[in-house]
């Protein structure tokens, strides 16, 4: 091997990527396209010839590699949160005081502003200064592995640059595809025939989520940086302007458009020159994020429920259109709510051709009086399902006729019901009805239900489609050789998928409660009826009053629980799943749980259990578990990492237990 070609391919393996440094980061290049392409010709033609020096890490090999079977899952870090919307200056205005209040500062804040991208939201993990992995945002904690997919895009660097490089980095950044590149790919599909897409946003989807990375390679993809998720070996930026500059530091591209304001005053004029600004951008946003500056603060401020208390979003005002309402059809959802589908003469609407959109319920459709063959104003913002927001009443033809509400399921033909005090009309046909058997098997499997590793949408889908399953019962009677034969399982990912099902056997009443499916039974309220029923036969048994005597049920939910219970189309199927899961039963009282009274607060990470597995256990023995201190905790369960919780526990004078403690207090308990 010629050491001057060894040299000349890290030369050249240098000077792409600055290259790239100058277009993606700076927006400066000093080459152009062609010779772009000349330095990578050179460079392939040279690893060509040295295989034994082609690197994961060179330009050369974001072309793509072979096809993947399937996404793998991957498990952030830290959490993807979402953040709250505002829709007003007074959302804004009170999102400011709730900030400033916290704080304890009567003084304008800083804030850190940004476009808000509509694109998707990706999570890049750097190990050493390389990418070792990429995932989508999936439902927060859990995303899918597209890292193939994300090493195609030029603008997302393999390897970062400058002194401080930390150990491990987890960066936040949203994928897009520009406005330019989406007009050129359907034009090019349409040429060849091929369906076009209806957005930017869904052509970034579709094209970061190619089972073969070649066809990401071949999408104008684009990605910005914005956020850090977990960080090892360098400490953290002391605010969100230190932190932009930090990643333009580390050779990743952010957005041009940032900028630090003061108090409302300054958010609402970068919100308003933004908006004006929005026709003529490269790419789609639909609203400003803004986000207090300060590191400490933002620390103080902590988080609600799935959103940060700093950072907030100002959506742009919903696009409107004009159009003809066809017809109406009924879609049935996953706890069997018969959801009116408005069917449109298409119209664009906010860069998007609209043919559907939602009536929401019965009631609205009366409230604004829609009738078939209306001239309706449509309303599209952002990722908001359009939705028909009324009827331009001088335009109304005679004879219009009025919508009405279909009595029997669509799809299974069982009777819809509605209970008084609800908007909504639903099918009582449950585990039968196949509308509702796609999402009821997915909720059935989620790892906080049943906990079926491996049943996924495609799996599910097939298995229904070859009629193998009915109803999640079904899936306790499959064997690996009817599964083999499913796409993207072969003999040993079939062995597992049964070996996943049968071990979701014996799973606590609560687990099986939630599994169900029943409407307006979230976790919680599945705890809290397995542990004042303690079988499902006494469940299955109780009346709308008795179940009202379950702590935190009112009268629509108790009216669900019953009539899940008690509708024909569900009992078989019920007596088929309680023999097959068997659910373990708890007590039937709550006094006789020995943790009743007790609020548990877990914060950090637990060497042995996950923070799942230890509320679930504290749950079962009639502990509530909350997501922040108060003095009304009795204890707080700290692991590795805890954060501010330990110092608000320990700030009131609260019992802190550490795992080990934690193990022997379920031990005694437990039996």
């Amino acid at each position: 091997m010629s050491t001057t070609d060894a040299r000349r391919i890290r030369e050249l393996r240098e000077l792409i990527e600055h290259h790239n440094y100058r277009y993606f980061v700076l927006d400066d290049p000093e080459v152009s396209d062609a010779e772009y392409d000349r330095l990578m010709r050179d460079l392939r033609a040279l690893e060509e010839r040295h295989p034994d020096l082609v690197t994961a890490d060179s330009p050369t090999q974001r072309v793509g590699g072979a096809p993947v079977s399937a996404f793998a899952t991957v498990e952030h870090a830290v959490p993807m949160l979402s953040l709250d919307n505002a829709f007003s200056t007074e959302d804004v205005t009170a999102f400011d005081r709730r900030v400033r209040e916290r704080l304890g500062v009567a003084d304008e804040v800083t804030y850190f502003a940004e476009p808000k991208l509509d694109g998707l939201a990706v999570s890049i993990t750097y190990e050493e200064g390389r990418l070792v992995r990429a995932a989508t945002r999936g439902d927060g904690e859990r995303g899918e592995d597209i890292t193939a997919n994300v090493r195609t895009l030029r603008s997302v660097p393999l390897q970062l640059r400058g002194k401080r490089v930390p150990r491990r980095i987890e960066l936040r950044g949203e994928v897009f595809m520009p406005v330019e590149g989406f007009q050129k790919l359907n034009a090019q599909l349409a040429a060849q025939e091929q369906k076009v897409f209806v957005n930017p946003r869904n052509a970034a989807a579709g094209a970061l989520r190619q089972i073969d990375p070649r066809v990401t390679a071949s999408r104008p993809l684009r990605m910005l940086f914005y956020g850090i998720g977990a960080l090892e070996g360098t400490a953290a930026p002391e605010g969100q302007a230190a932190l932009f500059a930090q990643l333009r530091d580390w050779g990743l591209p952010t957005s041009t458009l940032v900028k630090a304001v003061r108090g409302v005053a300054g958010c609402l004029a970068y919100y308003e020159d933004l908006q004006a600004q929005r026709p003529s951008l490269p790419f789609q946003i639909d609203g400003v994020v803004y986000k207090v500056d300060s590191l400490a603060a933002q620390l103080t401020l902590g988080f609600a429920s799935r959103a940060p208390r700093w950072a907030i979003a100002h959506k742009f005002p919903a696009e409107e259109a004009r159009t003809i309402l066809k017809s109406v059809d009924f879609q049935v959802g996953r706890t069997g709510t018969l959801t009116p589908v408005a069917r449109l003469e298409p119209v664009l609407v906010g860069g998007a051709t609209v043919a559907n959109a939602t009536l929401h319920n019965m009631d609205e459709i009366a409230r604004k009086d829609i009738r078939l063959g209306d001239t309706v104003i449509v309303r599209r913002a952002g990722d908001v399902i359009p939705e028909v927001v009324q009827v331009v009443r001088e335009a109304r033809r005679r004879g219009a006729k009025t919508i009405t509400a279909p009595t029997r399921c669509p799809v299974c033909g069982s009777p819809v019901e509605r209970i008084e005090g609800e908007a909504a009309i639903r099918c009582t046909g449950a585990l039968k009805c196949q509308a509702q058997r796609h999402e009821a098997l997915r909720h059935f499997a989620h790892r906080r239900a049943m906990n079926i590793e491996g049943l996924g949408d495609a799996v599910i889908e097939q298995l229904i489609a070859r009629g193998l399953v009915q109803s999640p019962a079904d899936l306790y009677a499959l064997t690996p050789s009817q599964l083999q034969d499913l796409d993207r399982l072969g003999e040993k990912s079939a062995a597992n998928l049964v070996a996943a099902i049968q071990g979701s056997r014996g799973a606590t009443l609560a687990r099986f409660l939630f599994a169900l499916g029943i409407p307006e039974v979230g976790e919680a309220t599945a705890a809290a009826l397995a542990r004042e029923f303690g079988t499902l036969d006494a469940l299955r048994k109780a009346s709308v009053e008795r179940l009202q005597e379950t702590p935190d049920i009112g009268p629509i939910v108790a009216e669900h629980i019953h009539g899940f219970f008690a509708a024909p189309a569900n009992a078989k199927v019920l007596d088929a799943l309680q023999k097959a899961v068997g659910p373990k039963e708890g007590v039937a009282a709550r006094g006789a749980l020995p943790l009743v009274g007790r609020t548990y607060v877990l914060t950090g990470t637990l060497p042995s259990l996950t923070r799942d597995e230890a509320k679930e256990r504290l749950e079962n023995l009639g502990a509530k578990v909350a997501g922040s201190v108060s003095k009304k905790t009795f204890a707080v369960i700290a692991g590795a990492e805890a954060g501010s919780k330990l110092d608000k526990a320990r700030e009131l004078g609260i019992d802190v237990l550490d795992e080990e403690q934690l193990l022997a207090l379920l031990r005694e308990h437990e039996g």
